[in-house]
């Protein structure tokens, strides 16, 4: 597929959206997609960015499968002691630990982009390749509120999913005319955080266009869990969460090749 499609000029990307926690799903449905999919470059934000910074470097999924199954990843959303709340809910320096080690050990082999948001001008950014550091993954990972900003080139940025948690025009931006996509979260999880993030972006200008992406969608019905689920690190959650995705892969999977014929297939 990838180098029929490459001779062809048509690239094809896979996008991971926001979610925390939830980011295990994404694992499960890359275990089932790698095995007839190798994207032409990957699209990351939140969560989505650090599954696709692994992805993009080249790591089998058993690598990230340990990743968030060990209970070290519980360390990038540390609580805090109860009398530091009031510098936020998680550990910073935890947090940005992790996501340095991460970063120092694996290098993207294909085009990898990250969407993070301005909080000056309310808007994403999308960042490629080798111009990302591991201050933008931090970034697209910064909770407002929860984990520290990061100021990159003097602007300050936080959680690339604070306007849509699945960049998909990002894909479109960075020359994919298709897409699969794995949206962990359909909608936010809860009504205070639906309330608050639906004023900040009817205040922000709309998202980029997607043009005409073709998008392929592995999405969980009915959503995967509480707030709570989505921050706090539970082995025996993750592992579910895990098992989730791969079975809708497969549909997904299914899905494509009853639908369409073998020049026209996405997942193949």
């Amino acid at each position: 597929m990838y180098g029929r499609y490459s001779r062809m000029a048509v690239k094809t990307a896979l996008v991971l959206s926001a979610g925390g926690m939830f980011g295990a799903y994404q694992v499960g449905a890359w275990r089932e997609l790698s095995a007839s999919f190798q994207p032409d470059l990957v699209v990351g934000t939140s969560a989505g960015s650090l599954n696709g910074w692994l992805i993009a470097s080249g790591c089998p999924p058993e690598e990230l499968i340990h990743f968030w199954t060990d209970p070290s990843t519980a360390m990038f959303l540390k609580l805090r002691p109860p009398l530091q709340r009031w510098r936020g809910p998680f550990d910073g320096r935890s947090f940005l630990k992790r996501v340095q080690e991460l970063y120092a050990g694996h290098r993207p082999r294909i085009p990898f982009g990250v969407v993070l948001t301005d909080i000056a001008r309310l808007r994403p950014r999308l960042f490629q390749s080798e111009e990302v550091t591991w201050q933008h993954l931090a970034g697209a990972c910064a909770i407002p509120l929860a984990l520290p900003p990061q100021r990159i080139g003097g602007r300050l940025y936080v959680d690339g999913g604070l306007f849509s948690s699945l960049p998909l025009w990002a894909a479109a931006a960075m020359g994919a005319s298709r897409a699969v996509a794995v949206n962990v979260l359909p909608f936010l999880p809860s009504r205070l955080m639906r309330a608050g993030v639906g004023v900040v972006r009817a205040l922000s200008p709309r998202p980029p266009s997607v043009g005409n992406l073709e998008v392929i969608t592995i999405v969980p019905e009915g959503g995967l869990g509480t707030v709570s689920e989505a921050v706090l690190w539970n082995r025996e959650t993750i592992l579910r969460w895990i098992e989730r995705g791969a079975a809708d892969a497969r549909r997904a999977m299914a899905a494509d090749q009853a639908g369409r014929d073998s020049g026209q297939r996405v997942l193949q």
